[in-house]
């Protein structure tokens, strides 16, 4: 009987959890917390750089500010 081997790929995995939203701000997916850069040039990324990208992701959570108010606090906020 042969067994059955699955193909896989030795490379850092996308952290994408199909929640993409891109902060009107700080332009971080609110999802994966990657740039809208990092997440165009990904499947062009050598290992070592993705790496270096999935280290700094839980930093970046902290920098996208919950919204609250939706257009009214915008316009608030904005001085209109």
């Amino acid at each position: 009987m042969t067994e059955n081997k699955v193909w896989t790929r030795d490379e850092v995995e996308s952290p994408c959890v199909r929640i993409c939203v891109v902060h009107p701000e700080a332009r971080i997916c609110t999802g994966c917390y990657r740039t809208v850069d990092e997440i165009a040039r990904w499947s062009k990324m050598d290992a070592d750089e993705r790496q270096e990208i999935m280290a700094a992701l839980p930093d970046r959570a902290p920098l996208l500010a919950k919204r609250r108010g939706g257009r009214a606090a915008r316009l608030k906020r904005n001085g209109g």
